[in-house]
C-alpha cells in the first residue's frame, strides 16, 4: 500500500498544487500560509495514507488537512479573533467558511489567483515569479533557472512580491472590466508561461505535463468567456497558439518518454481537431499581418530569458500562431516553407526582441539556408553572454556543428548542455547524440 499512496500523493501534488494553493488563499488570503500549510498537508498524506488508504476524493482531503493547520496556527496566535477579523474585513475573502470540496471549486478561483499574481503594483518578472511559484508548484530555484538569475536573487523577489500583495491588500479577484485592461498583457503572458512549463518542464522525469497544458489552456478559454462578447485579438491568438502546440503532444515523446523531434513525428498522431479549432480562431483574431505568409519555426514555445520581459502581446501571439499553423498543415518538415520561417522571426525580433527568440529564428536559417550561417548567428549570441547558463543555446550548436561534420566540436558543446539540463527526456536525448558521435568516431567494430 505505501507504494500507491506515495505515487497516489506524488499525483495530486503534481496535478492539483495551483487548485489547493488558490482554494488556500480564497479562504484566508495569505500566500506564506496557503503554501506552508499545503506542503505540510502533504506531508501529512505520505504518512496517514500509507495507513489508512488513498481517500476517495485526495485534493479535498489536502485541503481539509491544510485548512485545520491553517487555523491551528492562527489560533496560536494571542490575537486570534483579531487576526479573523482583519481577514474578513480585508477584502481579500470574502468568508472563511468551508466551501464544497467533495466537486470543483469556484470556476475561475485559478484565474482569480493570476490577476492576484499580475496587480500593476509588481514588476513583471515578479507577477511572473509568483504565478509560476503558486499556480504550478515550481520551486524557487526552478524558477530562478528560467530567469537565468541566482536563487537567492529570487527568493528576495517572492518575498517581496508576497509582502506588497499584503502590505498593500491586493484583493484576491478578478478586476473589473475597467481594471482588466491593464493587468491583461501580464495576464496572458503568465498563462502561456505555465503552459510552456507544462509543454517543456524544466526538470524532473517527464517532458511534457499534460496538467500545467491544459490547465493553461483551460484558462485561456475562460479568459476569452470573461472579455465576451468580443474578447481581444491577443486572447484569441494566445487560445489558438496553445492549441496548436499541445495538438501535437502525443507524437512528441516515444512510449519510453524519450524526446521524438520535429521532423521525425508521426503526424497522423497529431490532434487534428484540435488543429481544426486553433486555426478557427487564429481565422477569427485580426493579426494585422498577412497570415498566408506567417509561419513558425522550432518545436517549442519561446521560454527562458524571453520571460524577462513583458511580450508585446499585440502581434506577438499572432505570429506565433500562425506559423504554429503552418506546421500543422505541412505533410512533413521539409514542406514547411522555411525562408517564410525566417521572415516571421524577422518580425517576431523586431516586435519582441530577446535572445531566445534570436536563437529560435537561427533554427530556422539553418533549416532554409544550412547549418553554417545558422551557425554564425549562435555563435554570435553566444559572443554575448546573455544564455551561457541555457542549455538549448548549447544543444543547438551541438547540432548545427554535428551535422557539419564536426563532431569533436559538437561533442563539446553536448557536453555543455548536458551539464545544465535538469530535465530527464532532455538529458537522455542529449545523451544519446553524445553517444552517436562516439559511435561514428570510434568506427564500425568486428
Amino acid at each position: 500500500m505505501s507504494l500507491n499512496s506515495s505515487h497516489a500523493v506524488e499525483a495530486v501534488y503534481r496535478s492539483d498544487w495551483g487548485r489547493i494553493v488558490a482554494a488556500l488563499i480564497s479562504l484566508f488570503g495569505d500566500f506564506d500560509l496557503a503554501e506552508e500549510t499545503a506542503q505540510e498537508a502533504f506531508t501529512s498524506a505520505v504518512d496517514q495514507w500509507r495507513v489508512s488508504g488513498v481517500p476517495e476524493f485526495p485534493r479535498a482531503w489536502i485541503i481539509q488537512t491544510a485548512r485545520h493547520k491553517a487555523i491551528d496556527r492562527i489560533r496560536r496566535k494571542t490575537n486570534f479573533q483579531e487576526k479573523l477579523e482583519s481577514y474578513a474585513n480585508s477584502g481579500l475573502i470574502q468568508t472563511i467558511e468551508e466551501p464544497d470540496y467533495d466537486t470543483d471549486e469556484i470556476p475561475d478561483d485559478r484565474l482569480r489567483l493570476v490577476f492576484t499574481c499580475c496587480h500593476p503594483a509588481l514588476s513583471f518578472e515578479a507577477q511572473v515569479a509568483l504565478t509560476l511559484r503558486t499556480l504550478c508548484g515550481l520551486e524557487t530555484d526552478e524558477i530562478a533557472r528560467s530567469f537565468l538569475v541566482p536563487t537567492a536573487t529570487m527568493a528576495q523577489r517572492l518575498v517581496r512580491a508576497k509582502n506588497k500583495i499584503r502590505d498593500a491588500a491586493i484583493p484576491y479577484a478578478v478586476p473589473e472590466s475597467k481594471d482588466l485592461v491593464e493587468r491583461l498583457d501580464a495576464v496572458l503572458a503568465v498563462i502561456y508561461l505555465v503552459f510552456n512549463e507544462g509543454y517543456a518542464a524544466t526538470r524532473g522525469g517527464p517532458l511534457v505535463r499534460t496538467d500545467l497544458c491544459a490547465e493553461a489552456i483551460r484558462m485561456a478559454r475562460l479568459l476569452r468567456t470573461l472579455t465576451s462578447p468580443k474578447p481581444p485579438a491577443e486572447v484569441t491568438a494566445l487560445l489558438a497558439l496553445m492549441l496548436l502546440h499541445d495538438a501535437r503532444r502525443d507524437a512528441r515523446l516515444d512510449a519510453a518518454g524519450d524526446i521524438i523531434t520535429l521532423e521525425d513525428q508521426d503526424r497522423s498522431r497529431w490532434n487534428h481537431a484540435q488543429i481544426a479549432e486553433g486555426m478557427a480562431l487564429l481565422q477569427e483574431a485580426p493579426t494585422g499581418f498577412d497570415s498566408e505568409k506567417i509561419y513558425l519555426a522550432p518545436d517549442a514555445p519561446v521560454r527562458g530569458a524571453a520571460t524577462t520581459a513583458p511580450p508585446d502581446a499585440h502581434g506577438s501571439y499572432a505570429l506565433q500562431a500562425a506559423i504554429a499553423a503552418q506546421h500543422c498543415q505541412a505533410r512533413s518538415a521539409e514542406d514547411t516553407d522555411w525562408r517564410n520561417v525566417v521572415h516571421l522571426y524577422d518580425l517576431l525580433e523586431r516586435l519582441q526582441p530577446s535572445a531566445v527568440i534570436s536563437l529560435n529564428r537561427a533554427i530556422a536559417v539553418a533549416m532554409a539556408e544550412g547549418p553554417a550561417p545558422a551557425l554564425e548567428l549562435v555563435d554570435a549570441i553566444t559572443a554575448t553572454n546573455t544564455l551561457d547558463n541555457y542549455h538549448l543555446l548549447h544543444a543547438v550548436r551541438a547540432d548545427l556543428l554535428r551535422r557539419m561534420g564536426k563532431s569533436k566540436e559538437a561533442s563539446q558543446s553536448y557536453r555543455q548542455a548536458l551539464a545544465l539540463v535538469t530535465n530527464d527526456s532532455e538529458r537522455r536525448f542529449l545523451e544519446r547524440r553524445l553517444e552517436d558521435l562516439r559511435s561514428a568516431a570510434n568506427g564500425p567494430t568486428a
